[in-house]
């Protein structure tokens, strides 16, 4: 007998192939024949390989939304999920105007200062969470670290050792301005909140490796001061849905400090899935009203490393 479909689209996909391929089997497991979808810019993706890319609009376009939804109707989307921060808003309006759709992402006025890094900084300087020294110019002590307010994947990041340089930097309101930690380690906390608030799992894994902002090395650690820390910030923020909150721990002076949160699902959150921690079964779990029980017993010290794999289009 077949299983009954589900369908899930990607706001932003691109890239996400292991994560589409953990979504099939999370399915599978819960008794549903996964299909998926992505909205991205260009067909030329390589989540082509395990779903139908939807050739879309920028996220900032006016009629994103519009578009969107009608993509939905038409392809019988039952999940939504965004996988860039700038298709967040996005998300949030599509939550309003689709109520038959499950969209878990935290509401567009919660997320909306985490996407600037000054304002980012100001609310968690509010709410008395620890981060790096944030300076103004004049204020400014070198060493620093300089990077754009916006965007992400950690470009445009420039360090500073000389006050002369800094002051040459154009359109310095642009950019923020933070203590450079030399002797660091970095970490991700991978969560998952139900929309009740509820938090059902926190993994935190070291971040081995970086590309493109992204973890190609990156292993689980139990850690509950992080863990204790993470639970915080998702309570003081009201967050929900799939969260990945970063720190940077300063080893010479023993403290963990806040960097971002991003309310979408991390870029390796698979090390965590593969883990134990069950975030892709959560998100199909809810939107079908089935029972979610907290994870605490994913298994320490499981490392991943990613590798590449090609996606070729032939001009046919």
């Amino acid at each position: 007998m077949s299983l009954p479909s589900l369908n899930i689209m990607l706001l932003g996909g691109g890239r996400k192939v292991s994560l589409s391929q953990q979504f099939k089997k999370s399915g599978e497991k819960l008794g549903f024949n996964v299909s998926i979808f992505s909205y991205d810019l260009s067909k030329e993706v390589p989540i082509v390989l395990e779903g139908e890319v939807i050739q879309g609009m920028p996220w900032t376009d006016p009629s994103v939304v519009g578009d969107i939804c009608n993509v939905v109707t038409n392809k019988n989307i039952d999940i939504l999920l965004p996988m860039q921060n700038g298709s967040i808003e996005v998300a949030s309006i599509c939550r309003v105007r689709l109520p038959d759709v499950f969209i878990p992402v935290t509401d567009f006025s919660v997320a909306k200062p985490l996407f600037d890094k000054k304002d980012a900084a100001k609310l968690f300087k509010e709410l008395k969470l620890p981060i790096p020294k944030t300076y103004s110019v004049l204020s400014a002590k070198m060493p620093a670290i300089v990077k754009p307010r916006r965007g992400g994947k950690s470009r445009g990041i420039q360090i500073f050792r000389d006050m002369d340089d800094l002051m040459h930097l154009q359109n310095l309101d642009n950019y923020i301005i933070q203590e450079y930690i030399e002797n660091f380690k970095e970490f991700t906390v991978d969560a998952y909140i139900n929309m009740e608030g509820e938090i059902l799992t926190t993994v935190p894994r070291e971040r081995l490796e970086i590309m493109g902002g992204e973890s190609t090395k990156t292993i689980t650690c139990r850690n509950q001061h992080l863990e204790q820390f993470a639970k915080d910030i998702i309570r003081r923020l009201r967050l929900c849905g799939p969260v990945n909150i970063q720190f940077l721990y300063d080893k010479d002076t023993d403290r963990y400090l806040l960097l971002e949160v991003n309310p979408r699902l991390g870029g390796a959150v698979i090390c965590s899935v593969l883990a134990g921690a069950p975030i892709t079964d959560y998100i199909i779990s809810e939107a079908k009203a089935l029972p979610l029980i907290p994870c605490d017993d994913w298994k320490d010290r499981t490392l991943m490393a990613t590798y590449q794999k090609e996606a070729v289009f032939f001009n046919s």
